[in-house]
């Protein structure tokens, strides 16, 4: 167990974990929503924060991540546990934590994690596969160690952590990618057990921070995928940056969803169509074949700058994060 960071303990020893949106209140010897952080006769404790359940070299594009180093080697990590319970998970072995001995991974330092990294030639860490804010304890100490080795930090979220957290993350975080479900209240409540608002806030806030941001969302059929509700997503999107980076990713049946058909391939295609249409400079599509919604154009003079194989990058037309036909600066982070 590792002492956790953002507890508030009352005279009664129960603590208030002020670490994510749910800001749980929890009653001495049980653990919040997420499964992994425990009150222990009145002091908030991590379970997981020194254990790491998944560790991988990945391509930065597998975040995703399409403006954003592009072409290099991220080194990614997990630890058990969220603060969600998303109904279509596809990491749900590892992220859906059901009691304390569930709880498995390898001991590893965030010193030793730095230095897989740099063994490895990759030029950021991603904290990613299940929720990185529920090890946030392991997350901020790696960054931090990271930051002082010259690599990136990112990380693959579902946005829901406190203004109090991201403070403490933001001065080590480079880039993250939020899973934005869906754009009803609704929804995140019957299909993820949270709530829509503190998302919009996290993407808001980290736009506001510089910290470099691209947003994702599973199109699921029948269920967030209606014209009004894509039309407010969009709007908002627009509204704070049209440059971040959106990618719109097919579903396929899978968890407790499993009687829900894959998206449409062209159901995709009209949605990235529209934004585009509506002045979104950046739309990508996930789980597609089509490499037209793979590839990054300028936005100025619509040349292509990066070709897209699968997660591969086949080729770049960028010199220091401008575009060589005309010059015109490409929104990302490429040096």
């Amino acid at each position: 167990m590792v002492q956790a960071l953002l507890g508030e303990t009352d005279e009664s020893k129960w603590v208030t974990c002020r670490l994510c949106a749910h800001e749980c209140r929890i009653p001495p010897g049980k653990c919040g929503t997420c499964g992994v952080r425990r009150n222990l006769d009145g002091e908030l404790v991590s379970l997981n924060s020194d254990r790491i359940v998944a560790m991988h070299v990945d391509p930065i594009e597998k975040k995703p991540l399409y403006h954003f180093l592009a072409g290099s080697r991220s080194f990614s990590i997990a630890a058990m546990g969220c603060n969600f319970s998303c109904r279509f998970c596809q990491n749900h072995e590892i992220s859906m934590v059901k009691n304390e001995e569930a709880i498995q991974g390898e001991r590893l330092t965030p010193e030793q994690l730095v230095a897989i990294a740099l063994r490895n030639r990759c030029r950021s860490i991603a904290y990613t596969y299940t929720e990185p804010t529920v090890f946030f304890e392991l997350m901020l100490e790696t960054a931090r160690l990271a930051r002082a080795a010259r690599l990136r930090n990112v990380m693959v979220s579902n946005g829901y952590l406190t203004m109090r957290a991201l403070s403490l993350l933001a001065p080590f975080l480079d880039g993250a990618n939020i899973d934005l479900k869906s754009f009803r209240d609704d929804f995140y409540r019957k299909y993820c057990s949270a709530r829509l608002q503190p998302v919009l806030e996290t993407i808001a806030a980290m736009r506001r921070m510089g910290i470099w941001i691209e947003v994702t969302t599973l199109l699921i059929p029948g269920l967030n995928d209606g014209p009004e509700e894509l039309e407010q997503l969009i709007s908002f999107l627009l509204e704070l940056d049209a440059s971040i980076p959106w990618h719109v990713s097919r579903f396929f049946p899978q968890y407790r969803l499993a009687d829900i058909p894959p998206t449409d391939a062209a159901a995709i295609h009209g949605v990235l169509q529209h934004a585009e249409d509506e002045g979104m400079k950046f739309t990508y599509g996930g789980n597609l074949a089509d490499s037209r919604w793979s590839n990054t154009r300028c936005p100025a003079c619509a040349e292509t700058l990066i070709e897209r194989r699968g997660y591969r990058v086949e080729s770049v037309g960028l010199q220091s994060g401008t575009c060589r036909f005309c010059g015109a600066a490409l929104p990302g982070v490429w040096d």
